[in-house]
C-alpha cells in the first residue's frame, strides 16, 4: 500500500491508513546504535504479542552491498516502548526530538485527511508541487475556499452542527455551495502553479467568485 506521507529525514512517514510510523534503521542511526542490536531489542521486548503485532511491522531495506535486510516500522507506541531502554542525556534529547516529530506528523496527517476528504484534487496537486508540504499548505487553501463561498471555515460549520473533527461538511451544504466550492477548487489548482503568492490567489478567487456567482 502506498504511503500517505513519504519518509522524512527522521525516517518517519504515514502509511496508507494514515498511521504515523518510523523505521528502525533510521532510529538506530539517530541513537548511534547497531541496527542488529535494535532489531534484537524489538524481537525480545517484554510486551504482549498483540502489542508487538499492532506496533511493530516487519519490513526490509537494501543495504549498501545490495542485500535485502530486515527492519521494522514502528508506531508512536512502539517507538516509545522501545526507546524506554535508551538511556543517557543524548538519548533523552533524541527521544524528545522524535516525540516532537510524531506530534508534527500526526497533525500533518489530520490536516491532510480532512483536506483530502473535501478537496481531493487540490490536495493531490499541493503534494505534487510542494517538495515538503506542511499542514498549513492544505488548511490555508481549504479555509480560503470555504470562507469565500460559505463565509466560514469547515471547522466553524462543524461546530454549528455539532459534528466531530474530520466529519465531511458536504452533506450540510446546498447544491449551489458545493458546485461553487468545486469550481473554485479547480481554478485554484491552476493558480497554485501560476500564482504562488497566497494573497494574490485569494484576491483573484474572490474576484472570480463575485463575477461568477453574484
Amino acid at each position: 500500500m502506498k504511503n500517505l506521507v513519504p519518509r522524512n529525514a527522521f525516517g518517519m512517514f504515514a502509511d496508507g491508513n494514515g498511521v504515523a510510523k518510523v523505521d528502525s534503521l533510521t532510529v538506530a542511526e539517530a541513537f548511534n546504535k547497531d541496527h542488529r542490536n535494535v532489531i534484537r531489542a524489538i524481537r525480545t521486548l517484554d510486551c504482549s504479542e498483540e502489542f508487538r503485532l499492532l506496533n511493530f511491522e516487519q519490513s526490509s531495506y537494501i543495504n549498501s552491498q545490495g542485500h535485502r535486510q530486515p527492519c521494522y516500522n514502528m508506531t508512536r507506541d512502539g517507538f516509545t516502548f522501545l526507546a524506554m531502554g535508551f538511556t543517557g542525556r543524548k538519548a533523552a534529547q533524541f527521544k524528545e526530538a522524535y516525540i516532537k516529530q510524531f506530534n508534527e506528523m500526526e497533525q500533518f496527517i489530520k490536516h491532510l485527511l480532512e483536506a483530502r476528504s473535501e478537496f481531493p484534487l487540490l490536495t493531490a496537486n499541493i503534494q505534487l508541487i510542494k517538495d515538503n508540504p506542511k499542514p498549513y499548505h492544505f488548511s490555508n487553501e481549504c479555509n480560503m475556499l470555504n470562507r469565500i463561498v460559505l463565509g466560514k471555515t469547515a471547522k466553524e460549520v462543524r461546530e454549528e452542527h455539532g459534528l466531530k473533527t474530520g466529519t465531511s461538511i458536504r452533506p450540510y451544504l446546498t447544491k449551489e455551495q458545493i458546485e461553487a466550492i468545486d469550481l473554485l477548487q479547480r481554478v485554484d489548482i491552476g493558480l497554485l502553479i501560476s500564482t504562488p503568492d497566497f494573497q494574490q490567489r485569494k484576491q483573484y478567487l474572490e474576484w472570480f467568485y463575485m463575477k461568477k456567482f453574484s
